[in-house]
């Protein structure tokens, strides 16, 4: 069932108020695709009562409807910076949002995070923490590059005037911080949590401070890489930075959940409907893509210089268990609306499903007597080197068996016609995985994927390539000899191209473009303008114009410049 986003949801249910109010800036879909339905769930089996605020009018007191949480506040911009949702890379308003009933783009203010908080204590003076939650906070939380402003800001705690963030995937950080304000424990401790202090913790990494960012690119570069650097150690350390006369202090990060503590999160009884309350507003477009989907795994360990996965969801991977998985398969079949087909199961790169790194995973239960009965967690990620590039590293295990097994058994489920395959798909992994990736692809290729394979192979420059962190093309052109020998007669490939990514002038662009011609014989429909978005090491190049060895790069930021690179992609 919902949560209460009504108050006479609340009253039906007995309760003079919430223990948690949770506001969103996107519409409520109960959804195990929503950052604020799996928390709220996930407290709400754990005895705490949750309600929901999707898209408060930021004009009238809708924010105050539900009254004063008895603990705390939870606030999110949604499953997007608001930033990304409200604008293009050209800093075009966006008329359209999916995650908004009618799919008109107005309900969701920039910078949500701040304008919510700021919202509440408007109406609640003195009130319970306000604590910051999802991408947005997640990716803001120490000083960053904003495109909008073309300049440095401080962490978002403080323009927002909250209390804390927790960041990252945060159910264990969250569920923690209940427990401890229901008990009147002290909560600054917590894992996966950052507050501001007006005293230094002796114990942490300082980095350089706001201020000195600021003046100097070269300290902006120095905090961001040991601030990126702690984020993969197996043992991360406090960091703090200093803001004028006060500090912003991060905890380290909560360890990913244990593949078991996963499927706890994904069992949970979502509707996977939108609330009437949002629903009353018009379709919310995005249930077209994540109603019939299904999550496999988090994180992803191919860490693109240009993407936040790293920073916010983590470069484990962690599997849900087959059973899970097939168990919300035959959920999804009872839903009256399913006609059969399964839209997705996958994660941020679908082929990542049951892969591990052979060397730093670390037995939970030490005493299994064999590798069969060991349940492993993982253990960090190497900060000297790259799973997947320049290659995939030989102590990485990739699940295409694991992956085909699920994607076999779920198409057995009964009233289950077919089971897609719509997230993106690492081509080097298949293509560097031997029989087991071949075998893959044929298998996928029969009966996974329709008519197109979507594939992001980004660029063809060798040097674009490698600022990107994105594997040769050479991996690409011994992918589309795969595909061509095991495709069905009406499948092709879709190809995914960046324009005027840090490093890319025009000339590389026209090498892209006789690329594209010549070698893919195709015209590209999927490019898009590099957004610098914050917390990403593509958007540290874009600021101080240089690559992470130091070595300046050209970075093209005149709009009709960067428009021109992708219209010469795209004509």
């Amino acid at each position: 069932m919902f949560l209460p986003a009504t108050k006479e949801e609340m009253l039906k249910l007995g309760w003079e108020r919430p223990d948690i109010t949770l506001i969103s800036g996107d519409a409520y879909i109960d959804s195990p695709f929503i950052g604020t339905a799996v928390i709220g769930n996930w407290l709400s089996a754990n005895g705490f009562k949750v309600a929901v605020i999707a898209q408060p009018d930021i004009h009238s007191d809708e924010i105050a409807a539900l009254g004063e949480p008895k603990l705390f506040w939870g606030v999110s911009a949604g499953a997007m910076d608001s930033f990304v949702a409200n604008y293009t890379a050209l800093n075009k308003f966006r008329n359209d949002d999916d995650l908004t009933p009618g799919a008109i783009n107005n309900r969701r203010p920039d910078r949500a995070c701040m304008v919510y908080s700021n919202l509440i204590r408007r109406y609640f003076k003195n009130t319970k923490p306000i604590v910051l939650g999802g991408v947005e906070a997640s990716l803001r939380r120490i000083v960053h590059y904003d495109f909008q402003d073309n300049a440095l800001r401080r962490s978002i705690l403080f323009d927002a005037k909250a209390d804390a963030i927790i960041y990252g995937m945060g159910e264990r950080a969250t569920l923690e911080l209940a427990c401890a304000l229901r008990d009147g424990n002290e909560w600054r401790g917590i894992k996966g949590l950052c507050y501001i202090s007006k005293i230094k913790n002796e114990s942490a990494i300082e980095l350089p401070s706001f201020e000195e960012c600021r003046q100097d690119p070269d300290y902006f570069s120095k905090a961001f890489k040991t601030f990126y650097d702690n984020a993969c150690m197996n043992s991360p350390q406090i960091l703090c930075q200093k803001h004028n006369d006060r500090y912003l202090t991060q905890n380290p990060k909560q360890p990913p959940l244990t593949p078991q503590e996963l499927d706890a999160v994904y069992d949970l009884d979502y509707t996977r409907e939108v609330h009437p309350s949002s629903q009353k507003y018009g379709k919310v477009k995005a249930q077209d893509t994540i109603k019939f989907s299904i999550t496999s795994h988090r994180g992803c360990f191919g860490e693109c210089n240009f993407c936040a996965i790293a920073v916010h969801q983590g470069k484990e991977t962690v599997s849900r268990s087959r059973q899970s998985i097939i168990n919300e398969v035959v959920k999804i079949t009872k839903l009256k609306d399913f006609k059969g087909y399964i839209s997705d199961i996958g994660g941020p790169t679908a082929n990542m499903y049951g892969s591990h790194c052979n060397a730093r995973r670390q037995p939970e239960n030490h005493d299994a007597k064999t590798e069969e009965n060991a349940v492993y967690a993982p253990a960090g990620s190497c900060i000297n080197k790259r799973c997947l590039f320049p290659q995939m590293c030989k102590n990485l295990y990739a699940g295409h068996s694991e992956h085909l097994d699920l994607l076999k058994e779920a198409s057995k489920v009964e009233g289950v016609k077919k089971v897609f395959i719509s997230s993106g798909i690492r081509y080097d992994m298949i293509c560097q995985d031997g029989d087991g990736g071949e075998n893959y692809l044929k298998f996928i290729s029969a009966n996974n994927v329709s008519g197109q394979m979507k594939i992001a192979p980004e660029h063809a420059d060798e040097r674009i390539l490698e600022l990107m962190g994105k594997p040769s093309s050479s991996y690409l052109k011994r992918f589309i000899e795969m595909f061509n020998k095991n495709k069905n007669a009406n499948q092709f490939l879709t190809y995914y191209f960046i324009a005027a990514y840090p490093g890319c002038s025009q000339k590389e662009t026209q090498f892209l473009h006789s690329f594209i011609k010549k070698t893919l014989k195709t015209r590209p429909q999927q490019v898009q303008i590099f957004t610098p978005t914050p917390s990403t090491l593509a958007t540290l190049m874009y600021y101080t114009g240089k690559d992470l060895n130091g070595n300046d790069i050209f970075v093209e930021k005149d709009r009709n410049a960067k428009q021109k690179q992708k219209r010469t992609l795209t004509d």
